[in-house]
């Protein structure tokens, strides 16, 4: 390995708390990888929760990869090596599996190209007995793994903690038995439920594009994979288990508070594949954060919904009792209470950010949002008059049924949001300031909306454009508008099937050159977007199991569509949606 990648390794190792290094001979190897960068990669606390739970197994040696970028990269172009991992410069084909983490349909390029740095097949069909098992978890594998199918030998779905010591109990057994690649296969995909091997299905199509049937090749291939779901969330929560400055998160601890979202908003994927919502039990909240805090001072806390979390306001009192700090993501409008928005002016946040989603009280009662103009006027009242803060909001455009009042609805709330800023700012004679994010709306798997089309970049494009002109004459706000035509390629991986991976390799081919893949492609991905879905059709991710039956979602899509809310969850008093 040249001296200059193993020095830039060895400097970024040297700033990290809690790497773990272990010695390799009898262990079963695993090249836990990011498919995005160091920074982002140590900013996910899913990713570092699988390094812990990975290695804390004495039979088992996980070591992280990530995709190089800047001067790490160049390196490796320059002198031609292969991709090896941050521990021991292990290279990626010595070991037995390579799991990747999926969190975001952008990252599918970046699989490519860690496979291909490598040096290793692409196609899960060329691959033999020389090289390692490719795998994959995290959420994308439980919301639609089939655009990225050809290239993986199995994905683990769901959940990690219920499922995971069963998996290596098992796939440790067959490895030091040295069974034989097909073997493996189908053992873990008979013995483990939620266990998804492609390559033991055919998929076959109607004349017209849509999906005919699911067709197991194997005695073993399971009709319906089984997400797995922990349920409760009885054990201490999930906490970064390495420290480094090199994150987004720098010197923050990241707590896990709770998982889903019980508010039902009908395009929020994480609201329906982590049902039913749960919180980790407030004693060991505490007892976790006791030991944390002797070591770091500044937390992050996690969680879809922090406001919704029992005893919130105990917990962040408890972290600034001690002299610490925190900061949370995302709140409910109707769930800041004076309680929290006075620890966090304690706790020195200096942006509160509230997601009103929509214009109009009509879209938000179509996305089941349960906030009207009034909740989130009062709400920005609250939080400017409590201190300075920046208020940042967040919006999308493109939601079904959305019409030109509806965005026209943006400009207005804002205007009202000012206007309340001004007034309660008056005494300090400072206005906080107002922030806006604005996203192109994109129909998910799982939830009520993803028989809805994505709408066309041309529109998208339109009302960018007209948001942009008229907030500008307002004076005093930022706005951010992500890019139409990346929403459009996360759309393609959210809603397409095994056909999108030609796509996707065409992406990889051609260097990341979309346009040039998209000539070359032969199927038309706007297949995938653009087009609603009948309430019958097949869709790609059907075979996966969340308890959530579709009778449910359907009957959520057409309320959606009467423009009606229906009541949030109700952990354990209802069997509306299956999950409970």
């Amino acid at each position: 390995m040249p001296n200059r990648i193993a020095s830039l390794y060895r400097a970024r190792l040297s700033k990290e708390k809690g790497t773990i290094r272990k010695e390799w001979g009898g262990k079963l190897s695993i090249a836990l990888c990011y498919p995005n960068s160091y920074r982002i990669g140590m900013s996910s606390l899913g990713f570092q929760t699988i390094y812990h739970l990975l290695n804390r197994r004495e039979e088992v040696v996980a070591e992280r990869v990530f995709l190089p970028e800047g001067p790490e990269l160049s390196l490796r172009l320059e002198e031609g090596k292969g991709l090896v991992s941050l521990e021991s410069l292990s290279p990626l084909q010595r070991f037995d599996v390579v799991a990747f983490s999926l969190s975001f349909e952008n990252d599918f390029p970046n699989i490519l190209r860690i496979l291909d740095l490598g040096r290793i097949p692409l196609l899960a069909e060329e691959r033999d007995e020389a090289h390692p098992l490719v795998m994959a978890g995290g959420v994308i594998t439980f919301l639609n793994p089939e655009p990225i199918s050809p290239f993986f030998d199995l994905f683990l779905t769901g959940e990690a903690e219920p499922v995971l010591d069963p998996f290596l109990d098992l796939l440790s057994g067959l490895k030091r038995s040295r069974s034989p690649r097909k073997e493996i296969l189908l053992r873990l995909a008979d013995e483990i439920p939620s266990v998804y091997v492609p390559s033991l299905y055919r998929v076959e199509y109607n004349r017209d594009g849509t999906i005919r049937e699911r067709i197991p090749l194997e005695s073993s291939a399971r009709e319906r994979i089984e997400v797995a779901r922990l349920n409760p969330l009885c054990e201490a929560p999930t906490i970064s288990a390495i420290r480094t400055p090199d994150t987004e998160f720098a010197g923050r601890i990241l707590v896990e508070l709770g998982r889903g979202c019980g508010r039902s908003c009908r395009f929020c994927a994480a609201g329906y594949v982590y049902r039913p919502p749960r919180a980790h039990p407030l004693p060991e909240i505490l007892s976790s954060l006791q030991k944390a805090i002797s070591e770091e001072k500044k937390f992050g806390l996690m969680a879809p919904s922090i406001s919704d979390i029992p005893g919130v306001d105990e917990v962040t009192g408890f972290i600034l009792d001690r002299g610490g700090s925190f900061s949370v993501s995302s709140l409910r409008a109707d769930g800041l209470t004076p309680e929290m928005i006075e620890n966090l002016k304690r706790s020195g946040q200096k942006t509160m950010t509230i997601a009103p989603e929509a214009g109009s009280d009509r879209l938000r009662k179509v996305i089941n949002k349960h906030l009207s103009e009034e909740q989130i006027i009062e709400a920005v009242g609250r939080i400017a008059s409590a201190g300075q803060f920046a208020v940042r909001l967040y919006f999308l455009i493109g939601l079904p049924t959305e019409t030109r009042e509806d965005v026209n609805g943006i400009l207005d709330l804002v205007k009202h949001i000012k206007h309340r800023l001004v007034k309660e700012s008056a005494t300090r004679g400072k206005i906080g300031q107002l922030r806006l994010s604005i996203n192109c709306f994109i129909p998910k798997s799982f939830t009520p909306f993803q028989w809805f089309p994505m709408e066309s970049l041309d529109t998208l494009k339109e009302k960018q454009k007209r948001l942009k002109k008229s907030l500008s004459r307002e004076g005093g706000i930022k706005v951010n508008f992500d890019v139409a035509k990346w929403a459009n390629m996360q759309a393609i991986f959210s809603l397409g099937d095994r056909r999108a991976a030609h796509l996707l390799r065409l992406v990889h081919e051609h260097q990341g050159d979309w346009n040039k893949a998209r000539r070359f492609s032969e199927f038309n991905p706007d297949f995938f977007v653009y087009r609603p879905k009948d309430l019958k059709e097949v869709l790609p991710w059907d075979f996966l199991d969340h308890g959530i039956r579709k009778e449910h979602l359907i009957k959520e899509y057409k309320l959606a569509l009467k423009g009606e809310e229906s009541e949030p969850c109700h952990p354990g008093d209802c069997i509306r949606c299956g999950a409970c």
